[in-house]
């Protein structure tokens, strides 16, 4: 099943990648726990070192696994290509780490993972790349922030863990008009419902360890290119258009044309970076996939109705869900996504801090742990966990303030996840 392009994507998160091992009939994708595979011999060795010639060398580069679920991501959000990561974090590095150089910026969303807005704007200086945050909800903060240095727009299609809506037809005309790609983080609605790439988009990140992947079982991360990007266009992307000094002068550009990106990632980033998804987590994460258009309608039809519960209590002051009808970003998400809002938001509880942290520890059926995506629902106060690094000031701007709790809504029985919110909340 090679050309699975016409297919619908209940059955690609199924098929797609994947076909029975030739060697066994397993129907199953194997698990290839191999760290290095055998060469036919000297000259098949050097096409393969030499990227002449595709297949399996050192399980850093490639796997066939990891392969499989690479072709499957690239199918759902309907990319030429992906590199999949040890997790959604090394993944943004690599996404990043193909178009920067030092001295480079980027800009990027204020209304993202506290992790993220760390990573961004501490850890990467040491690469000396330098972020520019803007406020998102203003498409045109992106353009005014453009420098000559600029050599990416970075952004969430559902932001974690406000639900800001972001604009993603907009801002990629802008990230256009500056000749740099747009990079859109799809970890929260996953592709089955939004899939950035029809809306201008040029790369997709995920943390598959979220909804993807689905059971809180597997770590991993994927970049998937839309193969639309010209990367010869002006003389910003030299890694990608210019001379590879590591591959003889390699041009990848010239060389692979719409997948230019990705072996890039692959026979750049992972061999000299390393953040290599191991066969298992690629294995679970297949698994994942196959359930994932059942998963996420259950997980928005859950979330829905637990938003809308929530802005009757008398302890909520706040619901920030896409979902709701009075939600400013309501039209926004109907556009992006028309299938439901994803099953992670927040709502401000009366009392503040203490009263958040109070809430978290109470709740019984909800885990208490710093993750989403899973199948059972979870719950977190940002404030004092993920976005806790921050000052109070970017707490407040990524939608993290001291008031604010975030859900993942699970799978669970609707009467059930509200009953134990219920319980927490009247505490």
């Amino acid at each position: 099943m090679a050309d699975n392009s016409k297919l619908g994507f209940a059955t690609r998160s199924i098929h797609a990648g994947a076909e029975p091992d030739p060697a066994t009939g397993a129907r199953s994708v194997p698990i290839t726990q191999a760290t290095a595979f055998v060469f036919k011999d000297a000259d098949h060795a050097a096409a393969l070192f030499s990227l002449e010639e595709s297949g399996f060398i050192y399980s850093r580069l490639t796997n066939p696994t990891v392969s499989v679920f690479q072709e499957r991501v690239a199918s759902l959000e309907g990319g030429v290509g992906a590199t999949c990561t040890a997790s959604g974090h090394s993944a943004q590095l690599l996404a990043l780490f193909a178009l920067m150089e030092p001295g480079d910026d980027f800009v990027a969303s204020n209304k993202l993972y506290g992790g993220s807005i760390t990573q961004f704007g501490h850890t990467f200086k040491k690469f000396g790349w330098k972020v520019i945050f803007v406020d998102p909800i203003d498409p045109e903060n992106f353009r005014k922030a453009v420098t000559p240095n600029t050599k990416a727009m970075f952004t969430e299609s559902l932001a974690n863990p406000g639900g800001v809506v972001c604009d993603i037809e907009k801002i990629a005309e802008i990230a256009h008009e500056a000749g740099v790609p747009l990079i859109v983080d799809n970890t929260l609605p996953s592709p089955a419902l939004c899939r950035p790439f029809e809306f201008g988009a040029d790369i997709v990140v995920h943390s598959t360890t979220k909804f993807i992947s689905g059971h809180g079982n597997a770590m991993g991360g994927a970049v998937i290119d839309s193969g639309n990007f010209d990367w010869a266009q002006n003389d910003k992307f030299k890694g990608l258009a210019g001379s590879c000094g590591a591959y003889h002068g390699l041009n990848f550009h010239e060389k692979f044309g719409p997948m230019a990106f990705t072996m890039y990632g692959h026979a750049v980033g992972l061999r000299d970076l390393g953040p290599t998804m191991s066969p298992m987590n690629a294995y679970l994460s297949l698994t994942g996939a196959e359930t994932l258009s059942l998963r996420m309608k259950k997980h928005a039809d859950n979330a829905l109705e637990v938003a809308k519960w929530l802005t009757t209590h008398s302890q909520v002051e706040w619901v920030s869900y896409a979902g709701l009808t009075d939600s400013p970003f309501y039209e926004l998400a109907r556009k992006y996504c028309p299938d439901g809002a994803g099953a992670v938001f927040t709502f401000g509880v009366k009392g503040g801090y203490k009263a958040g942290v109070k809430i978290v520890e109470r709740c019984e059926l909800f885990s208490h742990l710093a993750n989403i995506g899973d199948t059972r629902s979870l719950i977190t106060h940002p404030s004092s966990t993920t976005h806790r690094q921050l000052s109070e000031q970017q707490q407040i701007s990524a939608g993290a303030g001291p008031e604010v709790v975030r859900l993942s809504i699970g799978l669970e029985d609707v009467e059930d996840i509200i009953s134990d919110l219920d319980q927490a909340l009247r505490a």
